[in-house]
C-alpha cells in the first residue's frame, strides 16, 4: 500500500452546547463558527449528553448545512445523562455531509426555552482542501 506524503486528512471537530455559557432561549445557537473547513466531508459522528437538557416540552435539533442533518429534532426529555446517540450521517455516502464554506454546528432549541443542559457533538470528517 502506498501512503500519501500529506499525512492523514481525517479530522475530528468537537462542538459543545452548554446552558451555562450559551443560555437556553428557543432559537438557533451557532457553535464553533469556522471549525469545519470549507470542502470538508462529514462521515459520521456522535452526540453525547453530559448534562440532561431541561425544559418544558422543548426539542433540540443539530445541523451543519441543512435542518436535522446531524440530529433531527429530539424531545429534551429523551436526552438523558450519559446518552450516546449516532448522528444522521452514519458513514454511508448517502448520509455524508459536504460543507461548502467553513462552518460550525447549529444547535436549535425548539418550542420552549431550556433551563439546563450540556451536549457535546463529535464529527469525523475528511479535509479535502
Amino acid at each position: 500500500m502506498v501512503q500519501s506524503s500529506q499525512g492523514s486528512r481525517v479530522g475530528l471537530a468537537l462542538f459543545e452546547y452548554d446552558f451555562a455559557v450559551h443560555g437556553g432561549t428557543a432559537g438557533a445557537i451557532v457553535i464553533g463558527a469556522n471549525r469545519l473547513p470549507a470542502g470538508a466531508i462529514i462521515m459520521d459522528g456522535v452526540v453525547h449528553v453530559i448534562t440532561a437538557p431541561l425544559g418544558t416540552t422543548s426539542t433540540i435539533a443539530i445541523h451543519v448545512t441543512t435542518a436535522g442533518d446531524v440530529l433531527a429534532a429530539t424531545a429534551e426529555a429523551s436526552l438523558t445523562v450519559g446518552l450516546l446517540v449516532d448522528t444522521v450521517c452514519d458513514g454511508t455516502a448517502a448520509t455524508m455531509i459536504k460543507v461548502a464554506a467553513a462552518s460550525g454546528c447549529t444547535f436549535t432549541i425548539g418550542v420552549n426555552d431550556l433551563t439546563a443542559g450540556k451536549i457535546v457533538v463529535g464529527l469525523r470528517y475528511i479535509d479535502t482542501a
